[in-house]
């Protein structure tokens, strides 16, 4: 009995170096392929990816959806970013989603882009909420509803993001989703402007002119119309034009 039990751990204990070569075998699949694709060889870099992917390496499975993203063969991007996306990679859910949405590799579906946004934005990544909020907003995907757009504005403009900022600063200025709020607007407006959002640049220089949200001030209004025409903003370009205003 004690004879088969010491064989038995033997043959146990032989296995254990196979499997971690087999595992830094894996890795060095990976690293090939990584430094092909920073080479810009995406056909030998594929190679490797998949021979790791194949294995059942998750960071392989994403680099291979990019990868062929990168190369255009949208069909080939989707079946990987799937994989990556079924096994709860954030990244790889967000590339779904962009291609459900603009009918890359898939048949167009909105419904389907909402679901991995979804699953995204509910982790906390800004751009899956914005485009979240940008569908309730347009009712792509989902029953219009700017009360959601808002929220999801919000989460992301929470976060930094400028072009979540104006939206959200549109939401207060136009009452949609939110009680309409020229401070609030003017607010969120400001916020985006100053990481140089041309559109918020605008907007925020009308309510100088108006004195909506923020006191009358026509020379604040100018300075503001000035920094979105530089970036060729053509509502700004008129605006400045009627002032007898050059940029």
């Amino acid at each position: 009995m004690m004879k088969r039990i010491f064989v038995l751990l033997i043959s146990v204990l032989t296995l254990v170096p196979t499997f971690t070569q087999t595992q830094e075998e894996i890795e060095g699949w990976f690293s090939k392929g990584d430094r092909f694709a920073t080479e810009g060889n995406y056909t030998e870099a594929i190679k490797w990816y998949r021979k790791a992917a194949d294995q059942g390496h998750s960071l392989s499975v994403l680099m291979l959806g990019e990868l062929y993203k990168e190369s255009q063969n949208y069909t080939e991007a989707v079946k990987w970013h799937r994989k990556a996306a079924e096994q709860g990679d954030a990244q790889a859910q967000y590339n779904l989603a962009v291609c459900y949405y603009y009918g890359q590799g898939v048949t167009q579906n909105y419904t389907e882009a909402v679901k991995w946004w979804r699953k995204v934005a509910e982790q906390g990544d800004s751009m899956s909420q914005f485009m979240l909020g940008h569908c309730y907003a347009n009712g792509e995907g989902v029953s219009q509803n700017y009360t959601e757009a808002a929220k999801w504005y919000r989460k992301a403009a929470d976060q930094g993001m400028s072009k979540a900022q104006y939206n959200l600063g549109q939401c207060y200025a136009n009452g949609e989703g939110v009680s309409q709020n020229y401070t609030e607007a003017a607010k969120w407006y400001r916020k985006a402007a100053e990481q140089g959002y041309a559109k918020a640049q605008y907007w925020l220089g009308m309510c100088c002119y108006n004195g909506r949200g923020v006191p009358q001030n026509k020379a604040v209004a100018i300075k503001w119309f000035k920094k979105a025409a530089q970036q060729g903003n053509e509502y700004a370009k008129n605006a400045l034009k009627k002032l007898g205003e050059t940029w």
